[in-house]
């Protein structure tokens, strides 16, 4: 059965929820907490040049520890609502080696709701961090998916707004991506109904591409359900976007190696093996011990 084409008064996207710059330092904190995996990546500065900790802050990753059963909890919304999300969240774990539990209780890490506007979810372990996500507040909402919502839809959206709970961004925000904007309708037609967004949000959730640093970017994944269908009016090539609706075969590839399975085996050197495979990694000068003692500062600084 061929697809209804999406016209513009189709789109509803989500909204990013990323932190606070103010914030970002305690985040990235977390994230290393939680998986040492996420530490930020090393920045190799010329020497006496500076680097401020809030650059590697924002370049941290937010995974959760490999294996991790994560919490969650509805803080509304009906019999129906609960059931299709639990049944589309889960389709994520046939291919992620993490578990959800939809009796998360109060400590829940992921708390849904379906009562605000849009819908959104914190990225990954940003959902720990209480002063922008409060124990009592969702890390994630469904603003338009009702008991009559077709469940393409909820599909779509649920799988997508769990990309993001297990840290996966926007595809059309990978550097990778290549889209170039046609600005002036791309400005006009998200200022309108559904999303009614400011020039600020519309260049944060569709112009702005993350850095490569923040993300283990991979190729430009047209089929992933972490892109939007977008229609070519919106972009400068004419060329829509499709309307993904279900997992991509690089969208499972992609979280399978981001939460493996099973460890791969661990390298081994032999004695007299060429010096090339045991080359040293280069110099961190401002690696996450940096960061740390940086971020532990500022705390003792807040506490004054």
């Amino acid at each position: 059965m061929e697809r209804k084409k999406l016209g513009l008064n189709d789109l509803r996207l989500c909204v990013d929820r990323v932190v606070k710059t103010e914030h970002a330092m305690d985040a990235a904190v977390l994230a290393m907490n939680e998986n040492n995996s996420n530490e930020p990546p090393p920045l190799i500065m010329r020497p006496g040049a500076p680097v401020h900790p809030l650059e590697m802050a924002l370049a941290t990753p937010k995974r959760w520890n490999n294996g991790r059963k994560l919490k969650i909890k509805f803080l509304d919304g009906t019999s129906t609502q609960k059931r299709l999300t639990q049944k589309y969240a889960e389709h994520w774990l046939q291919f992620a080696n993490v578990g959800f539990d939809f009796n998360g209780g109060a400590s829940a890490e992921i708390r849904i709701s379906f009562r605000k506007a849009g819908s959104w979810s914190a990225l990954g372990t940003d959902s720990l961090l209480t002063n922008a996500f409060p124990k009592t507040d969702p890390t994630m909402n469904y603003g338009w998916l009702r008991d009559s919502t077709p469940e393409e839809e909820w599909r779509r959206v649920v799988l997508h707004e769990f990309g993001h709970a297990l840290s996966a961004i926007h595809e059309h925000q990978n550097p990778q991506a290549g889209i170039k904007w046609n600005l002036n309708e791309v400005y006009r037609v998200f200022s309108g109904p559904p999303n009614n967004w400011s020039k600020a949000q519309i260049d944060f959730n569709i112009v702005q591409k993350y850095s490569v640093d923040q993300l283990n970017a991979t190729d430009f994944d047209a089929k992933s359900i972490m892109l939007y269908a977008f229609p070519g009016k919106l972009i400068a090539s004419g060329k829509a976007t499709a309307n993904n609706t279900d997992l991509s075969d690089n969208d499972k590839r992609f979280i399978a190696e981001m939460y493996p399975k099973a460890a791969p085996a661990p390298a081994t050197l032999e004695i007299g093996a060429p010096e090339a495979l045991a080359a040293p990694r280069p110099p961190r000068e401002y690696g996450a011990a940096h960061f740390r003692k940086a971020a532990a500062h500022l705390q003792k600084l807040r506490a004054r």
